[in-house]
Parts: structure tokens; sequence; C-alpha cells
């Protein structure tokens, strides 16, 4: 075997993984599809039914008395709490970027980078740990209420403010999670950027600033793209965190950015435990699909972002 054919088998590896991993959600979970129908992603019931009943047997599915299953409550908390946290770690994981790359020396530099890096290491576990302990209490007694004194005419800002958990904490764990990930690509690849470009702009007449802002940022725009998309991934799949700062809502959508929220990862692990009672196993088969979902959501934004990210390769290479 000719080292290219290697280096392509190994290659395929990865896109062949991800079909075999939809493919057996898909199979898995077919009998809740049957089951729950198109309706699985725009009822915000989940409800597994008499656990002391009889199961029956409709449509060919076994199942609870009363099973119904919906998951519009957990879409919705995936995609809030994502944009939050996309919202608060791009524009701190660029700043943060542009700060190591252009206004620290090169020694503080090395400490400060080991840092950042540092801080991608932590396991997400401690990030919900920390963000029960300290700034669960933080927001709900202290920021909460004054973001509804200076914001509370916006709805989404408006009393109630609940005790700490919900959908703002999440977004703000998940962004210090991603943080790191932005600042630290980022940074690689302005560093990377030739001195000539600087040099270039500076003997026009630009500031440093203008320089960074306007001709090396522009230059690096694919590459924040794309770790944009890593870091969006992280956060549509990151589970044990969200699930500690969340309050892990039930049948409920967010009516502030205050409201307990469920996100579909931490959902399934939430849920997992109550579903294996069902002796049908359709409970646990509608997790499947739960997670099916989330995988077609996840690759779904993905392909998006890489659409857009090619349009603008298309659009700079006519220029």
């Amino acid at each position: 075997m000719s080292f290219r054919r290697l280096l392509a088998l190994f290659a395929g590896v990865l896109p062949a993984s991800l079909v075999a991993v939809i493919l057996f959600l898909a199979i898995y979970s077919w009998p809740a599809v049957r089951f729950n129908g198109l309706g699985f992603v725009a009822r915000t019931t989940w409800n597994l039914g008499n656990t002391y009943g009889d199961p029956i047997v409709r449509n060919g599915v076994a199942q609870l008395p009363g099973a119904q299953y919906g998951i519009l409550f957990l879409i919705v908390g995936t995609l809030l709490s994502t944009l939050i946290a996309l919202l608060l770690a791009v524009p701190t994981g660029v700043g943060a970027a542009i700060f190591l790359a252009e206004a620290v020396p090169g020694r503080l530099r090395l400490w400060l980078s080991f840092l950042v890096e540092l801080l991608a290491a932590v396991p997400s576990v401690v990030f919900g740990l920390w963000g029960y302990a300290v700034l669960i209490p933080l927001l709900g007694q202290h920021v909460f209420p004054v973001l509804g004194r200076l914001l509370g005419w916006i709805p989404i800002f408006a009393p109630p403010y609940g005790s700490g958990y919900g959908l703002l904490t999440a977004g703000i764990v998940l962004s210090l999670m991603i943080v790191p990930l932005i600042a630290a690509t980022l940074r690689d690849a302005i560093l990377a950027e030739p001195m000539v470009v600087r040099e270039a702009a500076a003997a026009l007449g630009a500031t440093r600033f203008e320089t960074v802002w306007k001709v090396v940022l522009p230059g690096v725009r694919k590459i924040l793209i794309g770790v944009t998309i890593l870091a969006m991934g992280r956060a549509l799949g990151e589970t044990m965190a969200v699930l500690m700062v969340s309050g892990n809502a039930l049948n409920y959508l967010p009516g502030n950015i205050y409201s307990p929220i469920s996100t579909m990862a931490a959902f399934i692990v939430s849920q997992l435990d109550s579903a294996l009672q069902d002796p049908t196993g359709l409970a646990v088969r509608s997790l499947a699909e739960v997670a099916l979902v989330l995988s077609v959501i996840s690759v779904g934004v993905n392909a998006m972002a890489r659409l857009v990210l090619y349009r603008a390769g298309l659009r700079g290479a006519r220029v």
C-alpha cells in the first residue's frame, strides 16, 4: 500500500466515524422516531407515562400509557445558551488574542499565553463546580437585580430574576470554556502574519490600532470563522458544566435571560437513569433521538459556517 493511500485511509476514518455514529443513532432511535413523529421537535412535553401501568402497543411501538415526548424546550435552551456564549466569547477571545500578540513583550507573552492555554485544559466539571459555588450566588444576589434595574425595560432582562441558575449563567460558563480556544488559535494566526504587512500599513500612516483592526484581522478572518465553528461545536455539546448551572428545566421555555433551561446534551445525562425505568425501552430510544437531533443540528450549523467560509474565500479570490 502506497503512502498516499495509507494517508487517505487514515483521513477517511474521521468522516466514516461520524457517519457511523449518526447511522447508529438513526437505527437505534427509529421506533421513537415512528412514535414521536415530526411533533418531537415542536412539543414542549417530556413525559415517560405511567411507569406502573402495563405497556401498550400503538402503531407497532410498545409504550407506557400516557407517554409523550417533545424537545422544543431543549432545542431552544441549547441554541440560546450557545448564542450567548459566542456573543461573550468571540469579542473577548479576539481582544485577548490581539493583546497577547501585539501589546505584550515576548517573555511576558509566553507566560500569559501559557495561562490562557492552561485554562482550556481545565475539566468542564470544574467549571461547573465553580459556577455552582461562586457564579450562581454572585449573579442571583447581586448581578441579576442590577441588570433588571438598568435594562428591565427590555423584556428579556425584566424580572423575575430567579436564584442564579439559568440561561445567562450557562452562557457565561460556556463562554469561559471556549474563550481559550479562540484566543490561543487567533493569537498564533496574528503572530504568523508577515511583518511586511504591518510595515506597509505603518508607512501609509496607519496607527498601531488601525494596522491591527484594518489590516491584520482581515487577514486572519478565515481562521477566526474556523475557530468560532470549533468553539460553537464545543458549546453545543457541553454536558456537565451546563447541567450544574442551568437549572435543568423540564417542559419549560425560557421567559427571560434569567430563566432555568436545559440543553440537549445535559438533558440526556440527567434523564438517562429515569429513562431506564421504562420497560419498553421507548424512553431510552427517545433520548437517542435527542442525540440524533443534536448531531443533525451540529452538522448543519457547521456546514452553514463552512459555506460562509467558502463564499468568503471566493470573494477574496475575486478581489
